[in-house]
């Protein structure tokens, strides 16, 4: 038991990792991995393995990866997006979790979750506006391209490897720390 507890809370911190990528598809996926019986969902988040959140998290999940690929709305998106990934990450870790206290639930589903998935977005939002500004939105596609695919692949990790996904969002998270010491200006003394 105490097992399943520790893999659910990988799990929704790697899919919280993926929406700092993109916000729908991690959803999209934990809904088919709940769909097909591949994980079991928190007993009041199981309505995302039915049919009709499969079909509504499917169409949001292409409209939003196809809005990414559109100049000026991409930057738009890129704006909402933070807030929306922090919401997003937080439900993630709340539908996830097995066999906590609904206190100790909604605080890692917070701090975690939620934390996770505003990091790696105000990372990538970052990153856009440095493409915006470096090639006039011309290198945007290849931004939204590596953003759809990490989030497809830190989803597809989350649900079936879920220690592996925790090693990878620390490795983002030293990854974008080695970034920001980087970009940042350094203090003359």
């Amino acid at each position: 038991m105490m097992t399943e507890t520790i893999l659910s809370i990988f799990l929704g911190i790697g899919l919280s990792a993926s929406v700092g990528f993109r916000i729908f598809l991690p959803l999209f996926a934990l809904s088919l991995a709940a769909y097909l019986d591949v994980w079991e969902l928190n007993e009041s988040w199981l309505w995302i393995g039915s049919t009709t959140a499969l079909i509504t998290l499917g169409i949001a999940t292409v409209v939003e990866i196809m809005a990414y690929y559109i100049p000026v709305v991409d930057n738009a998106l890129d704006a909402i997006a933070i807030p929306l990934a922090t919401i997003a990450g937080t439900a993630v870790m709340v539908s996830t979790i097995a066999d906590l206290s609904p206190v100790i639930t909604w605080a890692l589903a917070i701090i975690a979750g939620g934390g996770t998935a505003a990091a790696v977005k105000s990372s990538v939002s970052t990153t856009r506006l440095g493409s915006t500004i470096s090639t006039a939105g011309f290198g945007n596609p290849i931004v939204a391209t590596f953003e759809t695919g990490s989030s497809i692949v830190m989803s597809i990790i989350s649900i079936f490897l879920p220690i592996l996904a925790v090693i990878l969002v620390l490795l983002i998270f030293f990854l974008i720390y080695k970034l920001y010491k980087k970009l940042r200006p350094s203090r003359s003394k």
